[in-house]
């Protein structure tokens, strides 16, 4: 037979695990993230990433890696209909699952301007909680050269990254969300050939952003060794 203090000590306990389980389903709900890769990388690029971003409670439902682009051609990588349709469709797929109302978008190398992109054509900017830009170049590549005089490759064409090219221009001063960070460095092998500066400012410095972040680090490492950053701004 239960005596009283039996019952009360139940309840008390009942109680408490009811309140666990509800604050931990409610520690779960964050913002889902879209994290979309560099030219001719794959989704697995974002590998350190997810491991750093589950470390600290998101699950793999919660992670979404659109795969975009030829993986042996870079210079056929541009940012047209086909590579800006799957970074829609994954940006779509995590805001219609979001437990937040909103979404978290992370880009590398052309990754970056891919999704504001993407974004723009969505009408999305309202929608993104925080967008982090790692070694990208929303103001163009002086490698591609300046359009129209720019070197003859998809990559930086009219859809591509030359400096002042429409597609340059088209991301250029305008909202990503609501909060804004990049993370760059200034011995990128790629983005600063020929320069890091375009126009007064690094490349990978994104238009009205909230803070920059600079590393000692090469193209792909501020993709990989930069996690505790990326996780840290999508949790402010």
């Amino acid at each position: 037979m239960k005596t009283g203090f039996t019952l009360s000590l139940s309840r008390l306990l009942a109680t408490a695990a009811m309140a666990v389980s509800a604050f931990s389903a409610q520690a779960a709900c964050l913002d889902n993230v879209v994290l979309v890769h560099g030219n001719m990388a794959s989704p697995s690029s974002w590998n350190s990433t997810v491991s750093e971003l589950k470390s600290r409670g998101y699950t793999d439902s919660q992670l979404y890696r659109p795969n975009w682009g030829s993986k042996t051609c870079a210079a056929c990588n541009s940012h047209d209909t086909t590579n800006t349709n799957v970074v829609k469709s994954s940006l779509q797929s995590a805001l219609a699952a979001s437990c937040t109302g909103k979404i978290d978008v992370i880009g590398h190398s052309m990754g970056v301007t891919l999704a504001m992109k993407a974004i723009n054509e969505l009408g999305y900017s309202g929608k993104v909680n925080t967008f982090v830009g790692v070694a990208g170049a929303q103001h163009g590549l002086n490698s591609c050269g300046v359009y129209p005089f720019n070197v003859i490759s998809s990559t930086c064409g009219s859809a591509g990254l030359s400096i002042d090219s429409p597609l340059i221009k088209s991301v250029k001063g305008k909202r990503y969300g609501a909060k804004m960070y990049s993370i760059k460095s200034w011995m990128d092998e790629l983005v600063c050939i020929g320069s890091c500066y375009v126009w007064g400012s690094h490349t990978s410095n994104v238009d009205l952003q909230n803070a920059t972040y600079d590393y000692a680090l090469g193209h792909l490492g501020l993709q990989t060794y930069t996690t505790s950053k990326q996780a840290e701004l999508l949790m402010k």
